[in-house]
């Protein structure tokens, strides 16, 4: 049975991710701050005859991280998805930066996929496919960004994308490999109800292209439909 790992998995698009690799039959481990408070996600569990495991994993807690890690006792992960991730504070353009908020949103969005992928190395090294997924932005784009603003967010997904595009030359001895997806504009609580995407529709297209990603598409940036993203 193949194994995913997922980040964030109480809400939004990665709890999407969990519920449909939990249908597709994978061993899934679904991880989050606080499982125990997370209702859709125990329901989830308490549904899925073991196949869906829920892990205690905040990604700014690096002891945290490693403990969470442990657990899992050297289980193979063939797929991991990074998929947290905040916004930050309201106004963050040149002028009105708040840097205490910035600092969060980095250590969140660009350290926290970072040191998940770190500690559960052995775990995907030990997989079928050794695929590490993370969930960026479009708004990481430098060749995509014409309106400004945003900074704090801009600035931290573009520095996953680099993380993670080093992370993909670090790695490829081990034969991991390192992609980082843009997953459109999405109906979330971070996306909102304007955006243009559900989850369902996003995760379905995401899954779609991960089920393809090799050694050859290791640290490329995809827009959720397989085209390739600016950087």
């Amino acid at each position: 049975m193949p194994a995913v790992l997922i980040t964030s998995a109480n809400r939004g698009i990665g709890f999407e991710f969990a519920r449909q690799y939990l249908a597709d039959s994978w061993q899934v481990f679904a991880a989050c701050r606080n499982p125990a408070t997370a209702a859709a996600l125990q329901t989830l569990a308490r549904a899925s005859g073991g196949k869906l495991a829920t892990l205690a994993m905040d990604v700014t807690d690096a002891d945290g991280v490693r403990r969470a890690a442990s657990e899992l006792d050297g289980a193979p992960i063939d797929v991991l998805i990074n998929s947290a991730g905040i916004v930050g504070a309201s106004g963050q353009r040149a002028g009105s930066l708040d840097y205490e908020s910035w600092a969060r949103v980095l250590d969140v969005n660009t350290l926290g996929p970072m040191r998940v992928l770190e500690a559960f190395m052995e775990n995907l090294v030990r997989g079928e496919r050794k695929l590490a997924v993370t969930i960026t932005s479009g708004m990481g784009s430098i060749g995509d960004n014409t309106s400004g603003g945003s900074i704090a967010y801009r600035s931290s997904k573009a520095a996953l994308n680099m993380a993670m595009r080093s992370a993909s030359i670090d790695l490829a001895a081990r034969g991991v490999v390192c992609v980082v997806i843009n997953p459109g504009w999405v109906k979330t609580d971070m996306g909102g109800p304007s955006a243009t995407l559900t989850a369902e529709a996003s995760v379905t297209a995401m899954r779609r292209l991960i089920a393809t990603l090799g050694r050859e598409h290791s640290g490329k940036f995809f827009h959720y439909d397989g085209r390739n993203y600016p950087w």
